[in-house]
C-alpha cells in the first residue's frame, strides 16, 4: 500500500478474507496472473493438512472452489488493473505494474 499510495494511484482494496472472489473472479485473476490454480494457495497454511489437499494432484476447478471456501488459502496481495495482476509479495513487484 505504501509503494501504491506513494504514487498517488487511486485503488480499489477488496478483503478476500471478507468477501472472498467467486469463482469467474478468481479464473480472471489467475489468467490475469498467467498461473494455476495451485501457484496461487499459500502452501504454509495450516487448512492445507487439515483438509488434507495435495496441490499436485488436486485439479485447477477443485482448487478453486477450495479457495473461495476457504479463502484464507489465497495468495496476497493481489494488485491488479485492467490487462494484467501481480502478486505483491514481495511489495517491489506492485512497481510492475506502474
Amino acid at each position: 500500500m505504501e509503494i501504491i499510495e506513494s504514487h498517488d494511484i487511486e485503488v480499489e482494496i477488496i478483503l478476500y478474507l471478507q468477501n472472498p472472489p467467486t469463482v469467474a473472479e478468481l479464473n480472471i485473476l489467475l489468467k490475469k496472473l498467467e498461473m494455476r490454480a495451485s501457484d496461487l494457495v499459500r502452501k504454509s497454511e495450516s487448512i492445507i493438512k487439515e483438509l488434507d489437499i495435495d496441490l499436485s494432484n488436486t485439479s485447477d476447478d477443485d482448487l478453486i472452489s477450495i479457495m473461495i471456501e476457504n479463502p484464507i488459502l489465497i495468495e496476497r496481495p493481489i494488485v491488479f488493473n485492467e490487462a494484467s495482476a501481480i502478486i505483491g509479495r514481495p511489495p517491489e513487484n506492485v512497481k510492475e505494474l506502474m
